[in-house]
């Protein structure tokens, strides 16, 4: 007999999982006891917002759940910023949840929540298990639906008195996943629309990708010299320095990029939604007739004509698409390769670095000098914020599992994914981009960072203001600042009071020797980079957007 948090553990166990992200609660207790006598490691967040983040980014870089334990109540509602990052990015998430007693339901006991009612918009399952002997089959339940079709995230209601109560019952089996693939029809009227297209585009994102579909979609992009787009931080699918890269569809979008788009009379979008940000606030297709034709391959079924209307849609994910296309008939039509050239030649002049911003520090020599140093495996995190275009422009990813970013642009998210990264990749570099506000949101977890000995490097960008808000409150209402102002502290004293390591740099001849001083430190490390607050965008400045701005 075994009681249910034993349960639990070894449900846990028999998936696969490695390490669990969580804050302790008196709620469930019994499955902290479990872990006591598990090798499953548990790391201890600072709060629950940054464990369910945690989770995420772990799920983001590995392709199997993330699992995030957190306490009743206050701790659930805590962490619900997490499972919005899972649900909006497609990302596998099992987070388990103390409650009430099952007896005290519904007197609004201490710290009771109706967690259907809670995360039922959000998530792909909400449930409370019941009965210590139920414990396999809804583990293996949530780890199944959290990786079926389109990923995302399971919360499981753990009440107190389930986790004591005893059973004997044997583990489910690993969960994996069961997907579809085009048929022979889908194939054969796949290759008569690229037989027929001129200018055909591929974008691809997503969340259901691996390394081994990665170098295929590669090998399938040259071998039709199709012109390859990604979408908004999904930039890690395809090489920058590939002739056939065009860039992403993301927020700030290249304008060149966003007419090869509307010129294109094929757009394959494989393995993502084609939502708010790529489609700029879907304006690049008609809704729901896109004014082209589009081929739309995604894993979930119901993603398939959700916004637009395909001429052309298959069930399935990348892996098992690119497979099917091994028996394509079509070649590469003579302009096809041309079109890519010069799509990859405008991506490589929109990604050059700026000569100059205002202000002391560069963070275009910045950026080029770590594409320069680091290896292509490095691993970079951000969250939310103006900041984040540095990376997203100018930054050259090379390779698959090197990118760990929200595509919700939630804030905070950085830090946390770092850590996440860098205990799953512990020789590889980390690096974490945030604002000033951004790190703020969940900077306490730097002491997460130096507990588990976490070695990542943080370069918090500070200019003294929540920089996107700021951009957008002086082009609607220019020079009537309003809660956008920051006071910050030394960010590079605040990680040696951690334990960690911190430098400051004022100019961009610091940085280089900063940097390196960090790496070598061994321990985790922000770098306070203090940006002069005229330098708002790569290529705008403060006062130049206020000029600008309504009524001017």
């Amino acid at each position: 007999m075994k009681t249910g948090g034993q349960l639990i553990v070894e449900a846990l166990e028999a998936q696969g999982v490695r390490r669990v992200f969580g804050v302790p609660g008196e709620s469930y207790l019994a499955v902290l006891d479990a872990l006591h006598d598990s090798p499953i490691e548990m790391v201890v967040a600072r709060h629950e917002g940054g464990a369910a983040m945690m989770a995420e980014a772990q799920a983001k870089l590995t392709g199997r759940p993330g699992v995030c334990l957190v306490t009743r109540g206050p701790g659930a509602t805590n962490a619900a910023s997490g499972i919005h990052v899972a649900q909006q990015d497609e990302t596998p998430l099992i987070v388990l949840v103390g409650q009430i007693e099952r007896g005290m339901r519904g007197r609004d006991a201490f710290q009771e929540v109706d967690y259907g009612k809670l995360f039922g918009g959000m998530c792909k399952w909400v449930a409370e298990i019941d009965s210590a002997d139920r414990v396999p089959e809804m583990i293996s339940r949530a780890f199944h639906t959290a990786m079926a079709g389109r990923p995302g995230p399971v919360v499981l209601a753990l009440p107190e008195d389930t986790l004591t109560e005893t059973a004997d019952v044997p583990v489910a089996p690993r969960a994996e996943t069961v997907d579809g693939a085009p048929t022979p029809a889908q194939v054969a009227s796949f290759d008569a629309l690229l037989a027929k297209a001129e200018r055909p585009l591929l974008v691809v994102g997503g969340s259901r990708w691996t390394e081994e579909s990665v170098a295929e979609l590669q090998r399938f992009a040259e071998r039709l010299a199709l012109p390859v787009a990604v979408t908004f931080r999904r930039q890690m699918l395809f090489d920058h320095c590939h002739p056939l890269y065009a860039g992403d569809i993301g927020l700030g979008i290249n304008p060149k990029l966003a007419a090869l788009v509307k010129d294109s009379d094929l757009l394959v979008l494989l393995g993502d939604r084609f939502s708010e940000v790529p489609s700029q606030s879907y304006d690049l297709l008609g809704i729901p007739n896109p004014g082209k034709a589009v081929v739309h391959i995604h894993p979930g079924a119901e993603e398939i004509g959700r916004v637009y209307r395909p001429t052309l849609g298959m069930v399935a994910t990348p892996a098992a698409f690119l497979e099917a296309m091994a028996g394509l008939s079509v070649t590469a039509k003579p302009g096809w390769a041309a079109r890519a050239e010069a799509a990859h030649a405008a991506y490589d002049a929109w990604s050059t670095p700026p000569d100059a911003i205002p202000g002391d520090v560069q963070m275009g020599r910045i950026m080029a000098w770590l594409d320069e140093r680091l290896e292509h495996d490095a691993i970079f995190t951000n969250g939310a914020g103006n900041y984040a275009t540095w990376i997203h422009r100018f930054h050259r990813f090379r390779r698959f599992g090197t990118q760990a970013a929200p595509v919700c642009g939630s804030m905070g998210y950085g830090l946390p994914a770092a850590i996440a990264a860098k205990l799953q990749h512990r020789t590889r570099d980390v690096l974490c981009f945030a604002g000033d506000g951004c790190f703020q949101m969940t900077g306490i977890e730097f002491g997460t960072a130096v507990q588990q000995g976490a070695a990542v490097i943080v370069l918090v960008v500070d200019n003294g203001m929540y920089g996107t808000i700021r951009m957008h409150q002086e082009r609607e209402y220019p020079g009537r600042v309003s809660g956008t102002r920051l006071q910050n502290p030394d960010f590079a004293a605040f990680a040696r009071a951690y334990g960690g390591h911190g430098e400051t740099v004022e100019t961009t001849e610091q940085f280089a020797p900063a940097f390196e001083r960090a790496r070598a430190s061994g321990l985790p490390a922000i770098i306070h980079i203090k940006l002069d607050p005229e330098a708002l965008t790569p290529s705008r400045t403060l006062s130049e957007i206020r000029a600008a701005g309504k009524g001017m």
